[in-house]
């Protein structure tokens, strides 16, 4: 059992019982990406999180002084680890959100714990009901589940929803099972269809949202998950050859498994972080260029960002880096100089970019 406790949400590995806080009120699913599809399939379990459940328990005491027996439920997410998909590929796979970023999120939301289950040969194997009854029931003692309209599992995916909300009520657990939610262009919305337009009706999914980060259409990207897509690293030693044309970068090292968009130039808000925790992270402007760096023979893909009107010693900082928009792809220059006038244009545009979206 691994703890690794953030600013308030517990995370769990839960490869046993120990140490869980239980019972539970449980949202079940991937999660990856904590997007506004997973928000509404949480937020059921966040009503039950913080109040009381009636569960087998030690008498408490009311405000009126009588005893009664019910018992404080979690609110919980559990999800699996490793991706399934990268389980069943034997493929490294990337993610939206990182363990960090996960519980981050899941924070900001009120989620009280993160459950990981280690996704293995073993509970791959399990049917729907063994599901059920060794790891929701046994293990974490839940009182309520939220899953989304779509979610499968058990041996070979063989349980829907439907299957769950069945299985689960012979353990007196109500299931919400919550309907696909669709982005329409102005606000989230339910439906039972599947769209694969990314601009209308869209379904919002972990896979439209990798589409359009590939694509680099950050703005549908950031509709769909309710916030701007984020890079996290901290500042390392580069090549500094921005510093010899006028244009210094700072050089993040990002998480491996972090999902990176398409590469080329962005506009981008970032933020440093101070080692005072209750000091909020200032914000600073700049574009950001993910890729191989063509004209000076890179070999190797980065991530390298140039703040405007900012300078100083970032070594070892903590960087956030917000994506508001795609400028244009990466390419080969004949010369530094011609580099240089094109970083100047793209500054420009990215400055427009981003004080127009502070104006509207």
């Amino acid at each position: 059992m691994l703890n690794l406790s953030q600013n308030g949400c517990s995370v769990w590995v839960a490869s046993s019982s120990e140490g869980l806080l239980t019972p539970t009120a449980v949202a079940l699913g991937k999660f990856d990406g904590v997007h506004l599809g997973h928000q509404r399939v949480i937020q059921p379990v966040l009503h039950a999180g913080g109040q009381f459940s009636v569960a087998s328990s030690p008498q408490l005491t009311t405000n009126n002084g009588q005893l009664t027996n019910q018992e404080y439920t979690y609110s919980t997410v559990v999800t699996f680890d490793p991706h399934p998909q990268e389980f069943f590929t034997g493929q490294p796979r990337t993610l939206l959100t990182p363990l960090d970023e996960k519980v981050q999120q899941l924070r900001s939301l009120g989620v009280e714990q993160l459950v990981l289950l280690p996704f293995d040969k073993e509970l791959s194997a399990l049917t729907p009901e063994e599901f059920v009854e060794k790891i929701l029931v046994q293990q974490l003692r839940c009182q309520r589940i939220s899953i989304g309209q779509d979610f499968c599992f058990g041996e070979k995916r063989s349980g829907t929803a439907k299957d769950l909300q069945l299985i689960a009520a012979k353990h007196n657990i109500p299931v919400t099972i919550v309907p696909l939610q669709t982005y329409t262009g102005d606000s989230p919305t339910q439906s039972s269809c599947v769209s694969t337009t990314p601009t209308q009706d869209a379904r919002i999914s972990t896979s439209l949202i990798r589409q359009n980060l590939e694509h680099g259409d950050i703005e549908n990207a950031n509709l769909l998950l309710g916030r701007p897509y984020t890079l996290f690293g901290i500042v390392v030693q580069g090549q500094q050859l921005g510093r010899t044309i006028g244009f210094p970068t700072a050089n993040l090292q990002l998480p491996k498994e972090k999902f990176l968009p398409r590469q080329g130039v962005y506009a981008v808000r970032v933020f440093t972080f101070s080692e005072t925790s209750d000091v909020a992270p200032s914000e600073i402007l700049g574009v950001m260029n993910i890729g191989n760096r063509p004209t000076v023979n890179g070999t190797y893909s980065s991530a390298e960002v140039h703040l405007f009107d900012w300078s100083g010693d970032l070594y070892g900082k903590k960087l956030a880096v917000e994506l508001v928009k795609f400028l244009r792809p990466e390419q080969k220059f004949a010369s530094l100089e011609v580099l240089k006038t094109q970083i100047q244009l793209d500054c420009i545009v990215a400055k427009e970019v981003l004080r127009a979206g502070e104006q509207s």
